[in-house]
């Protein structure tokens, strides 16, 4: 009756319930009719809810709701033919649910053979002589980033120093024995680095409340990190004097996004990139950013989805009940690296097969909602009487309800003893919290 209003349960056993339910006991109404009934309408039911916070409905409002009585037998027909047709409904979306889970474990095979150089064996072989190392991949990276810096500290000197100073690039040491151990094997001029190599990563600011105004810069929040989508959701803004105080945390439109606080989760991982064409934003706490990525961006992207970089964040995030992950674990966590071409082919042979990939996923999911639709259509026959023939020998539903208000009288007016208790009548709703006797 309060938050998830509609839920339906059948007691297998003495029960007894607290106010937030309503119950019924019924004799002359076949259980299952009733159950079928109450699913069949439990959207209209939730619709009449009312409150702020929590919508909750009341038994006024149960009682008064419309019942489509029907004849005694011809409701048991209806519940056994509901249930054959259910039972082939289901059985349909159990066969749907296990072909959606079988694209999950080929998307994560798929992404195991791509970083493991399975899936461009043939290409590399074909290519061999024009390769870079990884070695010699990273020693040019750690170059472009050294002048890309020299060229940010001379554009801050020649503008006065009037800002912070550029930071130079962090030297990271390289993986130990113990950590490359513990990682897939890779192919000869391949090689494991560490995020921070190769990226820019940083860690947002934590805002005050009092910052946030109607219009201005958009904030990203850790709300706004899906699972490879970015959420626009609940968006926040700041003024953009902002933009100058706090241009650390300055978000561009592609840079990689993370959670992190519980980065993963449904065993999935919490990152996405800042949408093509979105305005700069200003990060918040608990979200990190990757930028200014000096290996091919899809390569990358497609790499943070697989089950070893799942591994590699949870094994450092901290074992609480809200999981963290810190920003210098996040910069320490191991990338796989090859030759830059044998990446963008990498990347083209993935969003190749990931491509149908999410075309059956889409049309599994298209099924299910069908599926689900086809379930209400079978209960709306049902209580419109279409699903089963009707009977002319079935004691009309008019007797049926003479009868259930006759037995109903004469249970009230017998006497209550306290010490035996109410015994409901049938088809009377009770909630515990408004019958002190029930």
């Amino acid at each position: 009756m309060y938050g998830s209003i509609g839920k339906l349960g059948i007691a297998g056993k003495p029960l007894a319930t607290n106010q937030a339910i309503a119950f019924t006991k019924t004799n002359e109404i076949a259980p299952l009719y009733l159950f079928f009934f109450l699913k069949y309408v439990s959207n209209r039911l939730a619709g009449l809810g009312k409150g702020a916070t929590q919508l909750n409905i009341s038994q006024t409002v149960i009682k008064a709701f419309p019942f489509v009585l029907a004849p005694t037998n011809e409701q048991h027909r209806i519940v056994a033919k509901i249930e054959e047709l259910f039972s082939g409904l289901d059985k349909g979306i159990e066969n749907l649910k296990t072909a959606r889970a079988q694209l999950k474990v080929y998307r994560q095979a798929l992404l195991k053979h791509a970083f493991e150089g399975k899936l461009t064996a043939q290409w590399r072989a074909a290519h061999q002589d024009k390769l870079e190392t990884a070695d010699a991949l990273l020693k040019r990276i750690q170059q472009e980033r050294a002048q890309r810096y020299q060229q940010q500290l001379a554009d801050w000197e020649a503008a006065g120093k009037q800002s912070s100073k550029p930071k130079a690039p962090k030297p990271l040491p390289p993986l130990t024995k113990e950590e490359l151990a513990e990682l897939p094997e890779l192919p000869e001029g391949w090689g494991w680095v560490r995020l921070a190599s190769i990226a820019t990563v940083i860690s947002g600011y934590a805002f005050k409340s009092g910052d946030f105004v109607s219009a201005g810069v958009p904030v990203v929040k850790i709300a706004n990190v899906g699972y490879s989508e970015f959420v626009e959701k609940d968006q926040e803004y700041l003024n953009s004097s902002f933009l100058q105080t706090q241009k650390d945390f300055l978000v561009s439109p592609n840079d990689f996004l993370l959670a992190l606080t519980r980065p993963i989760t449904n065993n999935r991982t919490k990152v996405c990139r800042y949408p093509q064409g979105a305005p700069i934003a200003l990060l918040n706490q608990r979200v990190s950013a990757m930028k200014d990525v000096r290996i091919n961006p899809e390569f990358l992207y497609a790499y943070l989805g697989t089950s070893v970089f799942k591994e590699s964040v949870r094994s450092k995030s901290s074992e609480t009940l809200q999981p963290n992950l810190s920003p210098k674990d996040l910069e320490a966590c191991p990338i796989p690296i090859c030759c830059f071409s044998e990446q963008v082919q990498i990347a083209c042979e993935i969003e190749a097969r990931l491509s149908e990939v999410d075309h059956l996923d889409q049309t599994l999911t298209t099924s299910l909602q069908q599926a689900e639709a086809l379930r209400q259509s079978i209960l709306k026959r049902a209580f419109s009487g279409q699903l089963v023939p009707q009977d002319p020998h079935d004691e009309p539903a008019s007797k049926l309800l003479a009868r259930i208000q006759t037995e109903r009288a004469g249970v009230v007016a017998k006497p209550r003893k306290k010490s035996t208790g109410y015994k409901l009548s049938p088809v009377e709703i009770a909630s515990p919290s408004l019958s002190k006797e029930s």
